[in-house]
């Protein structure tokens, strides 16, 4: 099988194609023939970080067809259409943990599955498991242009929740508004709280969440309304640290909780799995939301893919597929 391998050349990420054998699908494992992946923009900033000219293979999401079952993987069949969390996932084949896998909506393409897994699974995570998002508060997005972003505008909106969200592409913010966006700010610096407040009548948000990273925390802090809580999912402005008023988290009864699947274990994982199989999916399947997919490319355009993603011009999901249009 081919599978694509990456490395820092320079100031260029390279993409080469590696001729592989299959992997086996051992216990609780499921072969799926990838058809479509999504990229990530944490696997791009990890490989950023990584030694120069050091081979990697990315690619953390797949939608494919399962070709075998291991032991002990449940329901799942040979044939069966499935998207999920993986390992090397730009590749003619990868495993699945069976725990991780999801039934791909019949009504859904394979590079709209490819791009639900991850960042639906975050969004669940975030909004719902922790920040227990409820109808009639305000949320908060300070980066909502990214894949996450998107998809938490979507999640919050079918919660009914209203949304404010900071981009630094006021056409970005305007596209955004016809999937729900109550109020867009148009900046990328830590300016944004006097308009929150306004939104909300002085109130602040009740959850915010912070994608750009360590610049707009201070800001997101100051955002908030009393109880409210603060989501940490990212740091794509590179600073992973910020000022944190101490007076303001006790005083206003904040809560900080960081949104990350590296530490948990398959159990842990499952459950968030399966919050989005019981709640999410169905809204997915029924029409009432839809995966924003900002552009497709082949596998053979991983390389054009991953500079697109690098240039911040996307709004929502790249994905890569082996059925390029056309």
């Amino acid at each position: 099988m081919q599978r694509y391998v990456t490395q820092i050349s320079g100031d260029r990420i390279q993409v080469t194609s590696q001729d592989t054998p299959v992997p086996f699908a051992g216990p609780q494992q499921l072969l799926v023939r990838v058809q479509a992946a999504g990229l990530n923009r944490g696997e791009i900033l990890a490989l950023r970080q990584s030694p120069a000219d050091t081979p990697a293979s990315l690619g953390i999401e797949a939608a494919g067809e399962i070709v075998a079952v291991g032991a002990g993987s449940g329901v799942f069949q040979a044939g069966q259409r499935i998207m999920g969390r993986c390992k090397n996932a730009f590749a003619d084949y990868a495993l699945l943990d069976a725990r991780d896998a999801m039934p791909i909506p019949d009504a859904l393409s394979w590079e709209q599955a490819a791009a639900i897994p991850i960042t639906t699974m975050v969004v669940y995570d975030m909004l719902v498991v922790q920040g227990r998002l409820t109808a009639d508060e305000w949320l908060l997005i300070a980066g909502i242009s990214s894949g996450v972003g998107v998809a938490a505008l979507q999640l919050a909106k079918m919660l009914g929740a209203r949304v404010i969200g900071t981009s630094g592409s006021p056409d970005k913010l305007a596209a955004l508004a016809d999937h729900g966006l109550d109020l867009g700010i148009p900046t990328r610096s830590p300016d944004f709280h006097a308009a929150v407040m306004n939104a909300t009548g002085d109130r602040g948000a009740d959850l915010a969440v912070n994608v750009v990273g360590g610049s707009v925390l201070a800001e997101c802090v100051h955002s908030l309304a009393f109880q409210g809580r603060l989501a940490i999912v990212g740091h794509v402005d590179g600073v992973r640290s910020g000022p944190l008023d101490l007076g303001a988290l006790h005083g206003q009864r904040l809560q900080l909780f960081g949104v990350s699947s590296k530490g948990l274990n398959a159990a842990q994982r499952q459950r968030i799995v399966q919050g989005v199989v019981n709640e999410v999916l169905p809204a997915i399947a029924g029409g009432r939301m839809s995966p924003l997919i900002d552009q497709v490319f082949p596998f053979d355009q991983l390389e054009a893919a991953i500079a697109r993603m690098e240039s911040n011009a996307q709004l929502g999901k790249i994905v890569v597929t082996h059925h390029p249009a056309g």
